[in-house]
């Protein structure tokens, strides 16, 4: 693509960047076939494409984002497939990601949106804030319906998406010794939503490492990787979020990994680098922490991992949350591991596509987010599967809210498989049918 940016302009480093993503797209359009709004509408300004044409418009001319601008960006998930399709090698996240700050930066939103957006960004990346959020909630999960019929939308998505049962306290930061020799040490990073909405997740990670040597340490200091604010243009907030984290965890003994059990986190942690490539006091070691970062699946794939149960060789449909497959191109680890355990591995039709979670996406565009879910759940659903594995808690809640079939994560089915405990889901689910089954039988 040609590109007509002035000396003047090419100074600032995010447009350099941006220009050179722009001139590898050579308007081929394979990244239509992939991408779920597409997908869903055909509309080519809800394409990677289209999205392109208009980032480069606004960037070119120096303009303030305009209402349509920011309507078809807002509509991006985020979710990459575009760049596992895209044959000339567009790195389309770091230029949506631009997008996103300009817009931040020259529009103003409705009141309505900026405070939505501001009340997500001030509560989801700060646990225990999060966990007062949801006790609220449950007392508001009741009335989603109706504040759906009455139009507010995204109002009822966050409520139905809110767990019936209270928040769980978020792990605090400690060692968890190797229980066999020692052949390694790691940091966990918790993620901001995972132990208090699932804390079996990092529980059974633990778990996992722990049993085959791998001392694990949550770090004093560790807090939100920063995707959240930095899909939404808030780019001095994630740096800063950054920031903290590359301090608390460069100031540990040697690690061999930075493990990671929720894959949004991972793909922004493996993204620091880029992001602070710029900064001189921190551009050395945002690499080094990016070069050490890992999903659970990548790091337990190097491990010789092996069943110590019997388990039931139950049929899993495994889903490949986006930031996993196409944000850090981890496809193979997580079914191989599965797999070797014993676990009957299908994989999804249409796998490449989003489920519709991305972040806070289900949020704040609920529509699309669930025509995504149900076509995501048609799809799952045809397979017959008797547990869903994902990588990733947003997958796992978005899925859950639209199927009866059990939504666990991957490490889940491996603790079980190598020793640990049912996976609760899948355990709640199994004795549920049982009762079905007696009750029928009686």
């Amino acid at each position: 693509m040609q590109t007509s940016f002035t000396l003047a302009q090419l100074a600032d480093l995010h447009t350099v960047e941006s220009e050179k993503i722009l001139r590898a797209c050579v308007h081929c359009g394979f990244c239509t076939a992939t991408c779920p709004t597409y997908v869903l509408d055909g509309n080519e300004l809800d394409s990677p494409r289209g999205r392109i044409y208009l980032i480069k418009d606004m960037l070119e001319n120096e303009r303030p984002a305009s209402a349509e601008v920011v309507l078809h960006i807002d509509r991006c998930l985020s979710c990459l497939s575009c760049m596992t399709t895209c044959p000339s090698g567009v790195h389309y996240m770091h230029l949506v990601d631009h997008a996103r700050m300009h817009i931040e930066e020259t529009f103003q939103r409705p009141f309505a949106d900026r405070f939505l957006r501001g009340l997500l960004a001030s509560l989801m990346p700060y646990p225990q804030r999060f966990r007062l959020a949801l006790q609220a909630a449950r007392l508001g999960k009741p009335f989603a319906s109706l504040l759906h019929a009455l139009g507010f939308r995204r109002l009822a998505a966050m409520l139905r998406l809110a767990p019936w049962h209270g928040p769980h306290r978020p792990l605090k930061p400690q060692i968890f010794p190797a229980r066999n020799p020692q052949r390694g040490r790691v940091a966990l990073l918790a993620g901001c939503v995972n132990d208090v909405l699932a804390p079996q997740i990092n529980a059974a990670a633990i778990r996992v490492l722990n049993r085959f040597g791998i001392e694990v340490i949550m770090a004093p200091g560790v807090g939100c990787c920063g995707s959240l604010v930095h899909h939404m243009g808030r780019e001095e907030d994630a740096l800063a979020q950054a920031r903290a984290n590359i301090d608390a965890w460069t100031s540990l003994p040697a690690l061999d990994a930075i493990v990671i059990t929720t894959s949004g986190c991972g793909t922004t942690v493996k993204d620091y680098g880029f992001m602070l490539r710029t900064d001189p006091a921190y551009a050395e070691r945002a690499a080094k922490i990016s070069r050490l970062a890992r999903d659970i699946s990548e790091y337990l794939a190097a491990l010789p991992i092996e069943a110590a149960a019997d388990v039931p060789p139950l049929v899993v449909a495994y889903h490949a949350a986006c930031s996993l497959q196409h944000g850090q191109r981890v496809l193979r680890q997580p079914k191989y591991l599965l797999d070797k355990l014993g676990f009957q591995v299908k994989d999804i039709p249409e796998g490449h596509l989003c489920c519709g979670s991305a972040g806070t996406y289900n949020i704040l565009q609920p529509g699309i987010a669930e025509r995504l879910r149900d076509r995501k759940v048609r799809t799952i659903e045809r397979l017959r599967p008797e547990v869903i594995a994902a990588g990733n808690i947003g997958c796992m809640t978005q899925i859950a809210a639209g199927t009866m079939v059990p939504a666990v994560h991957t490490v889940e089915l491996i603790d079980w498989a190598t020793g640990g405990p049912c996976p609760p889901a899948l355990w709640d689910y199994q004795q549920r049918s049982a009762r079905r089954s007696v009750a029928a039988a009686g």
